[in-house]
């Protein structure tokens, strides 16, 4: 596969044709917040838009995980206008999820934590109403818990369950804020086919999916 030259923050980095800008810059060493984005999925929902970069040429910020590197390109991951998009997006996120590092499984392992340190953003922020579900937890599966409150919808969990393990027992239901990872029929996982091999907790970025023995 033919290698391109390209720029990012400044940085001269290779990367191989048809690449996404995401990974380009991730596999070089510069940090580009993420959650939704899989390298081996065909295509990113760019769901989280976490990933905003701005692309010389371009009249507005782009999505990393979308954007195919381009011979010559220059990309800045800093700014001003893809970090107000980004913190915006994750203060959104943070409105409505529950933030309990101290108690959570997943704590200093978590994504959002790394984003918040990454973007200089408090992980209880203010700016925006709280508004939490309240949603219960199921401790069912003699493996693993999910906490869906602490969901953020990345969609890991679904693709990795259906796409790569061909079982699908995970999946999206309803619309808008009433949007949740859950099984068919929001059964009990102990109850789904669930072969509890524990990917999908491998998979979580936060800390929605954790092993109990954690």
């Amino acid at each position: 596969m033919k290698t391109i030259s390209l720029t990012i923050d400044g940085k001269k980095v290779t990367a191989s044709e048809g690449e996404k800008v995401l990974w380009a810059a991730l596999d070089n060493g510069i940090y580009i917040p993420n959650l939704c984005a899989l390298r081996d999925a065909s295509e990113s929902p760019a769901a989280c838009c976490l990933c905003f970069v701005e692309v010389e040429g371009k009249s507005q910020p782009v999505t990393a995980c979308t954007e195919r590197v381009e011979q010559g390109m220059v990309v800045n991951t800093r700014s001003p206008g893809a970090l107000r998009l980004a913190r915006t997006a994750l203060e959104l996120l943070l409105a409505s999820n529950v933030v309990d590092c101290a108690h959570c499984p997943a704590n200093g392992s978590c994504e959002l934590q790394k984003i918040a340190h990454h973007l200089g953003v408090k992980l209880k922020t203010r700016r925006f109403r709280k508004l939490l579900r309240e949603l219960p937890v199921d401790s069912s599966s003699p493996v693993f818990i999910y906490d869906p409150n602490k969901c953020v919808l990345c969609g890991r969990c679904v693709w990795v369950c259906r796409e790569r393990l061909g079982i699908g027992v995970l999946g999206f239901a309803h619309r808008g804020f009433e949007r949740l990872v859950t099984t068919f029929a929001d059964e009990p996982i102990a109850e789904s086919r669930c072969r509890e091999c524990g990917e999908c907790v491998v998979a979580c970025p936060t800390g929605a999916l954790t092993f109990k023995e954690q």
